[in-house]
């Protein structure tokens, strides 16, 4: 099961503890007599934190079962009354529970392809435990703090330009773009009819948003930034994605950003950091042997690096 994060965690008991706040049966009797000293003098009993909440089939589920389920709630209904969150989730988890029951009375469970799928769901559940269990204390205020004085509170302002841009496939298509725009001919038509990076080509014909040098290919940063606003490249640049024609729309000065505007940022940056040197150290601590397709032993090398995920045709 996917672990929930101490907030997502402790928003959820916030929601439903009110639920719970349910009058006993004399709360609405007319007050009684006034009770012994002695009596009164008693401590009440500690309330349960963790109460029954249903049975199905006799087997138990409990307050903590529904603040879990309400911790992996889209946050639009997070924002539902407390008192509809928890009957809703109360009934969610009694018709899994019985969904369960009725699978295991139909020994669904030994099935092959079940089984490799519960044993692969416990061993995600184990992977991530242990993953948590040594990102999670990292995350601190302090870590955060230090991260940001080191790659971004010391850093210069950066300059920023806004541009668009249309990517063919030939330097001959390209030159033949640049020939239609200095007739006359509109820039965003031309993107949204001409680029193959058709995920730009439907924003705005082309429109690449506002970006600093380093967010882009080497080829593409120095022709863009070497442009005046409201000029269109007079030459093809040419990437390993194909052959772009650059309008730069606007320019500016980027201020360094405060704390607090990335620090959601920085936690994920420092999530990735975490994960990837737990990764690093429990592969340092086996013995791993590789083996080719045909099941030949792959002699001891290290292993290849990670294929980055695909980008944007401009961005790095």
């Amino acid at each position: 099961m996917r672990p929930s994060s101490p907030a997502a965690s402790i928003l959820a008991a916030a929601l439903l503890v009110p639920a719970l706040s349910i009058p006993h049966a004399h709360a609405a009797a007319p007050a009684a007599a006034p009770a012994p000293a002695a009596a009164a003098a008693q401590p009440a009993p500690p309330a349960n934190p963790n109460p029954l909440v249903a049975t199905v089939n006799g087997e138990d589920i409990h307050l903590d079962d529904v603040r879990q389920a309400a911790a992996g709630m889209p946050q639009q209904l997070r924002q539902l009354p407390p008192n509809m969150i928890f009957p809703m989730l109360l009934n969610q988890l009694i018709d899994q529970k019985a969904i369960q029951l009725a699978a295991h009375k139909e020994g669904l469970e030994s099935q092959p392809e079940v089984k490799q799928q519960m044993q692969t769901a416990a061993a995600n559940a184990l992977q991530n435990a242990y993953l948590s269990q040594k990102v999670t204390p990292t995350l601190t205020d302090a870590a955060i703090q230090a991260y940001y004085d080191q790659n971004y509170a010391n850093k210069k302002p950066e300059q920023e330009i806004h541009a668009r841009h249309i990517l063919v496939a030939t330097e001959a298509e390209a030159k033949d773009v640049i020939k239609q725009l200095k007739a006359g001919a509109d820039f965003g038509a031309l993107a949204t009819k001409l680029s193959t990076d058709k995920a730009s080509a439907k924003q705005n014909g082309g429109d690449l948003g506002w970006f600093k040098k380093g967010d882009m290919l080497p080829a593409f940063s120095d022709a863009a930034f070497t442009m005046k606003p409201h000029t269109v490249s007079q030459t093809p640049v040419h990437t390993q994605y194909g052959w772009h024609v650059i309008e730069v729309l606007d320019t500016r000065t980027a201020a360094v950003p405060k704390l607090d505007a990335v620090r959601d940022e920085i936690r994920q940056k420092l999530i990735q950091q975490g994960v990837r040197e737990a990764v690093e150290k429990a592969v340092s601590g086996v013995k791993v042997v590789r083996y080719d397709p045909s099941g030949k032993p792959i002699p001891d090398t290290p292993a290849p690096a990670a294929a980055p995920a695909p980008a944007a045709p401009v961005k790095k």
